[in-house]
Order: structure tokens, then sequence, then C-alpha cells
């Protein structure tokens, strides 16, 4: 499976990790399906509701409000985002708890703080187990790995 996310959503997503630091920062992607391909349109960032700087918990008037968008759009919402602060860019134990819409991608921004690069992964929830998934900016652009290297 492979997901487009184009540079500007990466970006976005990105920053919002980094403006979210020390807590997780959460969101939902709106976009389309194609057999094993998905793409990134939009995203939708979310208030984070959970008690505990570690956890995420989208809001649900931000999860409505996103599920009307993609509707609007003739779209639906084909995954989630969120950060792991100081953790690492894959589904944590809490996450495989929380997790159970299947064939949904998980993407999963890791950083140790502020100023550090953001490493970013895609994830899809798929018989209670997360598999990794290929992510690239663009059909035909360098492909990266949930393992963060790029290869062509």
């Amino acid at each position: 499976m492979k997901l487009i996310l184009p540079a500007a959503l990466r970006g976005r997503i990105e920053a919002e990790a980094r403006a979210s630091f020390p807590r997780e920062c959460c969101g939902l992607i709106e976009g389309i399906r194609a057999g094993d391909d998905a793409r990134a349109f939009t995203i939708h960032p979310a208030r984070n509701i959970a008690q505990r700087d570690d956890r995420f918990e989208i809001a649900p008037e931000n999860h409505f409000t996103a599920l009307k968008a993609a509707r609007k759009n003739g779209r639906d919402l084909i995954g989630c985002y969120h950060s792991h602060p100081g953790g690492n860019a894959e589904p944590s134990a809490h996450d495989l708890q929380g997790a159970g819409e299947e064939d949904f991608l998980w993407l999963i921004a890791r950083l140790s703080d502020r100023l550090e690069p953001v490493a970013l992964a895609a994830f899809v929830y798929c018989a209670a187990s997360f598999f990794p998934v290929e992510l690239t900016d663009e059909e035909g652009a360098d492909l990266v790995t949930s393992s963060g290297k790029a290869r062509r």
C-alpha cells in the first residue's frame, strides 16, 4: 500500500507537531483510495482532549466537522495523524488499543523537541495489527518507508 501525501500537507503536520510539543497533536486525513493507493487531499487538525500529554483523543465536534467536509467534497476520512513527542515514529501499544477501523491509515510524527527534524511514518490498521505503508509526496516521487529511509 502507498499513501500520497503532498509536501504542503506534510509540512502542516510537522508544524502542528512542533507547535503542540510536548503534547501530542492530532487530526484527520481527508482523501480517496484507489486499489492499494491512497491520496490525501487535506488534513483536519483537531483539538486533543486527552488528559495526558502522551496520548491523543480527537474532539468529537472536530471529527464530525471533518466528516461533513469530506462528504461535501466527495471524499472520505481515510486516516488520522498524531505526534509522538520524544517517542518513536511507530504505533504504540496505546495506539493499538485505540485502533479499530479496518484499513484506516495512521500517520505518526516523531520529534524529540521543537527544533529537531520531524520523522513521519505511515501505517494501516488491518486484522488487529498495524502494517507499514509507503509514503510519498507525489506520484512517481521517491518513496519513504516507515523506517524513514528513501528509496527509488
